[in-house]
């Protein structure tokens, strides 16, 4: 590949020749490249480099990130993240499109059409998603030395409710609702993201409870978590949001974890230890 400006390179595809693409960020040297069409008849090539990982800041500091469908990544430091969707009007659009779809006649040149006008318009989407994942990533490494977020099984949660003829599922459109917005608030790639771009600084924590735990008293109860949003502790009564309260509880264990990684005691436990033997007085 060779550049011909700030923006545009060039790359010699075998049987083709010398074409051009937009250098859309800076990279290293390249050993081979992937080009690939994605569904919305866009061209992409690919170079085959691995990122050097983003320093730790150095200042000690954790942060916990409960994923949600509604909030989709919430820091222990009260900052709630969504990942950008498209707009009302884009949203009518596609609507209409998906509507005009299902009229076309299949094989007909209006269906093709119309399916790559969809395309488009999902592609969007998804670009939109990926490029709130890798700012979202890159603004958590550079910030925080130590990373908590959940250990969600993120293919067992979103597996279809249908069920069976013999044993059909219950809230089937419920469950797929639920499904897309899992989804769509990319849970997994920002997990991916934030391990390649903070290896040895982020730690998947067991979700069990992080939402019904008071991070004040510790008290565990599924009644304080009141509503989606709102967590008011039956024991001590403070009041989080309750996504916030969720993050901070999983900051809390993530912060225990690699204080032990580190040949510490872990957060919360015994501090008293026992003499040493050479300092025992035999009377």
């Amino acid at each position: 590949m060779r550049r011909l400006s700030r923006k545009v390179g060039q790359v010699r595809i075998p049987k083709v020749g010398w074409v051009r693409f937009r250098w859309s960020r800076a990279m290293g040297e390249a050993k081979s490249f992937r080009v690939t069409r994605d569904a919305a008849g866009r061209w992409h090539v690919a170079f085959a480099i691995i990122p050097e990982p983003i320093p730790a800041p150095g200042t000690g500091a954790a942060v916990g990130v409960d994923r949600g469908v509604v909030v989709s990544a919430a820091l222990s430091t009260g900052e709630p993240l969504t990942v950008p969707t498209l707009g009302e009007a884009e949203k009518k659009r596609l609507l209409r499109l998906q509507r005009a779809l299902a009229r076309a006649r299949s094989g007909s040149k209006r269906r093709a059409k119309v399916k790559a006008a969809v395309a488009r318009l999902k592609a969007r989407d998804g670009d939109r998603r990926k490029d709130w994942v890798e700012k979202t990533s890159t603004d958590l490494a550079r910030r925080f030395d130590v990373i908590g977020i959940e250990d969600l099984k993120i293919s067992a949660m979103t597996r279809s409710a249908k069920g069976t003829l013999e044993a059909p599922g219950r809230n089937v459109r419920q469950k797929a609702g639920l499904n897309r917005g899992i989804l769509a608030s990319g849970w997994g790639r920002l997990a991916a993201r934030l391990e390649d771009k903070a290896p040895g600084r982020v730690w998947k924590i067991d979700p069990r409870y992080t939402s019904q735990t008071c991070n004040a008293c510790k008290h565990v109860a599924r009644e304080s978590r009141e509503s989606q949003a709102l967590f008011r502790c039956v024991a001590c009564k403070h009041q989080d949001h309750a996504d916030v309260n969720a993050a901070k509880n999983i900051r809390d264990t993530a912060e225990g974890y690699a204080v032990a990684a580190r040949g510490g005691l872990p957060l919360g436990g015994p501090a008293n230890r026992e003499p040493q033997r050479d300092l025992l007085l035999v009377g």
